[in-house]
């Protein structure tokens, strides 16, 4: 087994000492890539490293990396430079969200041209999962990247303490555990330990690690769409909103924002909803909290394997390039089953692959990072975002039911889900 030390020496023993990620060499006559990764500081490190070791073996097919211009949002960045027409070759920032945007627009070629895309795809990804980022126009546009699937971490004292001995995996596990777990311990009258907490401020990507991500889980693996059409208003959409309506209903989930900081980094709240970049910040703030990582609870009497949000960002390649075919081959030198592994050293984030837990080279890696691990066995049953238009102001729909219903109790579960059920409607209806 390679471990991270020896993995990171092998590399860079590869790309030699010193410079920038930008083209080696001094021949202009070879092909020069642009490409542009996310602009956090783990990512720019791992694009760094790994363009550094192109650049080495490649001296006719440079890549010059330059991290996402940090702006309000990526999508918007990256629609600017596609009405600009000065987008990069490659980018491993693609919210699957997006993409309607960014094809009708013309900004990205399909994958599914290259002969090897199924090959390399599906070796990585499992078909059932692959599919769901399939366009309408039958073609792929992105290939999954990476993934970081939100689940429930859990305070063990906490719940130990409060008499909670088994994590809840249904709602009604969950109320119950709610019932003990939050209660005042200062004498105040007012509760300062709650089963949960969420942002209630109606921000539409908030919902993403509440309503639709227990959607995903409560529907068996759906999304807001079938088909193209609108097909949330169901019987799971109504349990999820009626759930959280109960949470805060019973003060299980405080009806505030919470200002004093990371309430579960505080320890003032049982569990939290989040992907595994949590982790690092339970080491780095918490790091005598005894904490669990288990799927999200479902509705009473649910069958079958948990679902949940996959938060992916993907790789494409925009139609700009004048080398696709070896901006192609740059996306498959990215998509490695070693340069996943980088992945998770450098970024502590889910590649997008089925055999994480069953390829001996991610073994060390999961030996020393057993939490990391659940969130690998989670992979294959997580879901994105539909590739459809105008999923912002969907979404911001669905916030304000949220708002309206789960929080302040002012509508039914049911008329808030058929409420933004309606408006999405509509917004389809209208942007036609």
């Amino acid at each position: 087994m390679l471990r991270k030390g020896c993995l990171l020496a092998g590399a860079f023993f590869v790309l030699g000492c010193g410079g920038k990620s930008g083209p080696a060499g001094g021949d202009d006559s070879g092909v020069v890539l642009t490409y542009w990764p996310a602009p956090n500081a783990q990512e720019v490190q791992l694009a760094d490293s790994l363009v550094r070791v192109w650049n080495r073996l490649h001296p006719g097919i440079q890549v010059r990396m330059q991290p996402i211009p940090v702006s309000q949002s990526t999508e918007e960045v990256l629609l600017a430079a596609i009405a600009g027409k000065t987008t990069p070759d490659v980018c491993s920032n693609i919210w699957p969200g997006s993409l309607h945007d960014f094809t009708q627009a013309g900004g990205l070629i399909a994958l599914d041209r290259f002969p090897d895309f199924d090959s390399v795809a599906a070796g990585r990804t499992p078909s059932p999962l692959l599919e769901t980022f399939r366009s309408a126009d039958g073609h792929f546009y992105q290939i999954p990247w990476k993934t970081n699937p939100v689940m429930m971490f859990y305070n063990v004292e906490l719940l130990e303490s409060a008499g909670v001995r088994e994590v809840p995996r249904t709602y009604g596990e969950f109320l119950a555990a709610g019932a003990k777990v939050s209660r005042d311990t200062s004498g105040d009258g007012q509760t300062d330990i709650w089963m949960g907490e969420r942002d209630i401020r109606p921000i539409w990507w908030q919902r993403w690690f509440d309503f639709y991500s227990f959607y995903i889980a409560a529907s068996g693996g759906r999304t807001l769409f079938d088909k193209g059409e609108v097909a949330f208003d169901t019987p799971a959409g109504v349990q999820v909103m009626g759930f959280f309506q109960e949470c805060y209903r019973r003060g299980y989930f405080p009806r505030t924002f919470y200002q004093g900081g990371d309430p579960f980094l505080l320890g003032k709240k049982a569990t939290h909803f989040a992907g595994p970049w949590q982790i690092a910040a339970m080491q780095k703030f918490a790091p005598t909290m005894r904490f669990g990582v288990a799927p999200l609870p479902v509705p009473d009497g649910y069958e079958g394997p948990v679902y949940t949000y996959g938060d992916y960002k993907n790789i494409a390649v925009f139609s700009t390039t004048r080398h696709p075919a070896e901006a192609w081959a740059f996306v498959r030198f990215l998509v490695t089953a070693q340069h996943d592994l980088l992945l998770l050293e450098l970024c502590n984030q889910m590649p997008v692959r089925g055999d994480l837990l069953s390829n001996p080279l991610f073994g060390e890696y999961f030996q020393r990072n057993p939490k990391m691990a659940q969130f690998a066995r989670q992979v294959p049953t997580t879901r994105g975002m539909d590739v459809v238009p105008d999923l912002k102001e969907i979404f911001d729909g669905i916030a304000q039911a949220y708002e309206r219903s789960a929080v302040y109790g002012a509508i039914p579960p049911e008329q808030a889900v058929a409420d933004a059920a309606r408006r999405a409607r509509a917004i389809i209806e209208w942007n036609k």
